[in-house]
């Protein structure tokens, strides 16, 4: 038996109205996973193929066809992956990076430009329902090449956008330290300290976690070989370095990561795929370099000569272009702290503990979804409730990605009303259902238009 419902123009936000403006959308009520139409315009292709087999969810991208759900086979917490190739036939267990989602039960999934799947967990923790599991990125055939066999990688997508981490560097002495701290002091909600980790032993007083992560050797370097450190080195036999996950773990709690790295950590990071500000702070003179180093009365003067030594290298590596985005030279502490906040867009800033957060989706394992170009329609619940639970995922402006975060998904919900269109919906509950749009719209710059 066929029903009909409307979803009410005072239930769609603007961005909702440009979304079904577009033509007809075919959606699927109930668990079932989403499926596309093959009836939209011929700008939008559906772009992909998928179907449900109990809990696992199967997805064609190419010549290739993935089995996402159930339990990995080698951690039953974290959700399995399974490849197969069309050309080759028979399948395989990739590979896989990143942070790994847990097992759900209902499981939505979207391609995304055929170099990842949007992944949408049912019955999942707001925070923990989308996913992006990367099948062929620069970071996936990276590594696919490196290690020879199929790889895939997850990556946890985050609404909203982080404010770019700040890379801070110069030589020992130059004040860096103290500049940091005064940031710090001033604006102590804003900045936060990614955790370096160690493979040497915690000293008295160490806590792990707190001034580091002490880790295995082995460990470490299966993480940094899966891609997950942004820079590490070897310092009298023990390896040093900062993790991806570090810094974004610094961005969820809402503040800008500081990295005060040398010179080598730095290139390391701007060869990574982190976007950064990279800013090295300079002596006025390398007289007055030594001349603060003597001054602490802390080293001998073998250790002076080494850090003069290290200083001068630094000092000429500095200088490469496209390193660093800016050089501040600290002659008198005070201007050089001023001419820092005043690049960071912070010389007249007052800070804001409490910020408003993005809307979060609690997604029930009923619910459907519709993709239209980078724009994804969420419709929760039952089709009595279904026009006060409708949200739209913009994906046009992501960032970032495995085997860190994706942010920059961008979340428009119910709350946002405003009048002048009606959607209709008609099916039994558990086939396709027909959205289309009663009254039409013209797209233009400037928003939407009502068609008289």
């Amino acid at each position: 038996m066929h029903s009909k419902f409307l979803y009410q123009s005072e239930h769609l936000s603007t961005e909702l109205k440009d979304f079904v403006a577009i033509g007809k959308l075919f959606v699927s009520m109930g668990g079932a996973p989403a499926f596309v139409a093959d009836d939209l315009p011929g700008d939008y292709p559906n772009g992909f193929d998928l179907k449900s087999e109990g809990h696992n969810t199967v997805v064609n991208v190419g010549n290739k066809t993935y089995l996402i759900g159930g339990t990995d086979h080698g951690s039953k917490s974290t959700i399995g992956v399974r490849v197969s190739d069309k050309r080759t036939g028979g399948w395989v267990t990739p590979t896989v990076l990143g942070t790994r989602p847990k097992p759900s039960e209902v499981i939505s999934a979207v391609i995304l430009n055929e170099d990842r799947i949007f992944i949408l967990k049912g019955d999942s923790s707001p925070d923990d329902c989308f996913w992006f599991l990367e099948v062929d990125t620069p970071f996936v055939q990276e590594k696919r090449k490196e290690f020879g066999t199929e790889v895939v990688a997850w990556s946890k997508g985050v609404v909203g956008d982080a404010k770019k981490p700040i890379v801070i560097s110069g030589p020992s002495g130059v004040g860096k330290g103290t500049l940091i701290s005064a940031l710090m002091k001033e604006f102590p909600s804003t900045f936060g300290f990614s955790v370096s980790h160690t493979t040497r032993a915690p000293r008295e007083r160490e806590q792990n976690g707190v001034h580091y992560h002490f880790t295995e050797r082995s460990v470490m370097a299966e993480e940094i070989r899966d891609g997950k450190f942004l820079e590490f080195a070897e310092v009298h036999g023990n390896l040093y370095g900062t993790s991806i996950e570090a810094v974004e773990v610094v961005a969820d709690a809402g503040k800008r990561c500081i990295l005060d790295i040398d010179v080598q950590g730095a290139r390391s990071v701007r060869a990574s795929s982190l976007e950064a500000i990279f800013i090295f702070v300079c002596p006025p003179s390398f007289e007055e370099l030594e001349k603060r180093l003597r001054a602490r009365g802390t080293e001998t003067e073998q250790q002076i000569q080494k850090r003069l030594q290290n200083a001068k290298a630094e000092l000429e590596q500095a200088k490469s272009q496209g390193l660093f985005d800016h050089m501040l030279v600290n002659d008198d502490l005070e201007t050089c702290y001023a001419s820092l906040k005043k690049l960071l867009d912070l010389d007249e800033a007052v800070e804001i503990i409490n910020e408003s957060s993005p809307p979060l989706v609690d997604l029930p394992r009923d619910h459907s979804v519709s993709k239209i170009d980078k724009k994804i329609l969420i419709s929760c619940g039952t089709r009595e409730r279904a026009s006060k639970n409708i949200f739209l995922l913009d994906l046009s402006s992501l960032k970032g990605g495995a085997p860190g975060r994706t942010r920059g998904l961008d979340i428009y919900t119910s709350d946002s009303m405003t009048n002048g269109i009606n959607v209709a919906v008609e099916g039994d509950g558990e086939h396709l259902h027909e959205v289309e749009v009663i009254q039409e719209y013209e797209i233009e710059d400037g928003g939407p238009s009502i068609m008289k």
